[in-house]
């Protein structure tokens, strides 16, 4: 989070300074209205420049039959090709057997997960979870939208704890879990989507360990981010299916991930690990659903990384173009918010976002204005269930997708929307 203080608090301005200030920023505002921007920072997409250093997945693969001989252009192969489920088995931390190679969306795998419980239950559910009375969720916040939206879908109750730099808010997360309708709980464990934190050994532990009411309490581990890093300080995720293991709940986690944000974000390859047991759970659910996955796909993916090591490199050049722009995104409230104690934000060292947090009660405003100039922002509250943020407070940013120059422009208007909704917030004004 930011420390500079170069500049007053807008709370110690008088009344006329105050005013003052507020006409300049409806002045600055009016100029960046008058500049025709359209430009968006809403989802965490690739962008061009990134899908390009996969240019090469459109020549492949080179031939059709993998290392075993398998032809891949036949049905069969459920659980994905052995080299590529080895291959990211060493990047999750995992045996090979312990992993499912799939299709392209790993928010897909969580939907199924998530609907065979419901129909089914776990392997060590005593019904279904649709002949609970109530099914409940922990939801980490801020996190991820969809993860909530998917739940709201099937009426499950989400309940919020805190994510704080090192993972939710382990307390919080105990006392819920004394519920027995409380079924499971939403995990981004590394560089969490929006916050950027990480979960830490320690927190991963206690809730791999933790007595839960409900014997078949799940974690929903989606490791979207594990190798996503922007410094060379990169960050390792915690061992979640060791811990588990080790403190006698090896089905507890449902780890997941994808190339969505590795090679093309619509034609990649997603990733289910676990427990041999729920592995065995999922493919037998899977197997009336599917003859097996897009094979084809999964050996390109094999021969464009050659290995894990090759993963590591790729992701490398990810960062390359995207470290600017998260660097342009800092320096910009920086320079515009740093000492007015109006926003507060992270520095990610991975992940694709950067969480905002503006003063109580102008999210929503700072979202208006900065559309009405032609930045399109995530809409605010949007990281919480239901998309109600309490305090009005929360933006999260996305500055993958456009080019460098234009993050920069984006930010110095977002910069200026933030001050001019704060300053009409403390001077009682109507926007």
């Amino acid at each position: 989070m930011t420390e500079q203080t170069t500049l007053a608090p807008l709370s110690s301005l008088s009344p006329a300074e105050l005013e003052a200030f507020l006409e300049t920023q409806r002045t600055a505002y009016a100029e960046l209205q008058g500049h025709g921007l359209k430009l968006d920072l809403t989802r965490g997409k690739p962008s061009a420049e990134q899908l390009d250093l996969c240019n090469e997945l459109l020549e492949l693969p080179r031939g059709y039959k993998d290392a075993s001989g398998t032809d891949t252009r036949n049905y069969g192969g459920l659980a994905g090709l052995p080299e590529l489920r080895a291959m990211f088995a060493d990047l999750l931390w995992v045996e090979p057997e312990q992993v499912v190679a799939g299709g392209n969306s790993s928010l897909t795998m969580m939907h199924d997960c998530l609907v065979q419980l419901l129909l089914h239950g776990g392997p060590d559910s005593p019904k279904p979870w649709s002949q609970e009375e109530t099914v409940k969720f922990i939801c980490p916040v801020p996190g991820y939208d969809r993860h909530f939206t998917m739940l709201a879908s099937y009426g499950i109750e989400m309940l919020s704890v805190p994510m704080n730099d090192d993972g939710p808010d382990v307390e919080a997360v105990r006392e819920l879990v004394k519920d027995p309708a409380v079924k499971g709980i939403w995990i981004v464990p590394t560089y969490a989507n929006p916050s950027g934190g990480t979960c830490s050994q320690e927190v991963a532990s206690a809730l791999a360990s933790m007595d839960t009411a409900a014997p078949d309490f799940r974690i929903f581990w989606d490791n979207a981010y594990a190798f996503h890093h922007l410094t060379e300080d990169e960050a390792k995720s915690a061992d979640i299916i060791t811990l588990a293991s080790g403190s006698g709940h090896p089905n507890r986690p449902l780890m997941f991930a994808s190339t969505s944000k590795i090679t093309f974000a619509g034609a990649g390859v997603a990733f289910l690990a676990a427990s041999q047991t729920n592995v065995d759970w999922y493919l037998g659910h899977q197997q009336y659903a599917s003859i097996g996955p897009d094979k084809v796909n999964q050996l390109r993916h094999i021969q464009f990384f050659g290995s894990a090591e090759g993963v590591r490199e790729h992701m490398a050049r990810h960062r390359d173009i995207l470290a600017p722009k998260f660097g342009a995104v800092d320096a910009a409230l920086q320079s515009a918010l740093a000492g007015r104690e109006v926003a507060t934000w992270s520095k990610p060292s991975g992940g694709y976002f950067v969480n905002l947090d503006v003063l109580d009660g102008t999210a929503s405003r700072v979202v208006e204005l900065a559309k009405a100039a032609g930045i399109s922002l995530t809409p605010a509250g949007a990281s919480f269930p239901k998309g109600e943020d309490p305090r009005d407070r929360n933006i999260r940013l996305a500055p993958s997708f456009p080019v460098l120059a234009e993050v920069e422009t984006a930010m110095a208007g977002v910069a200026t929307c933030v001050l001019l909704a704060a300053a009409e917030k403390l001077a009682g004004v109507q926007g």
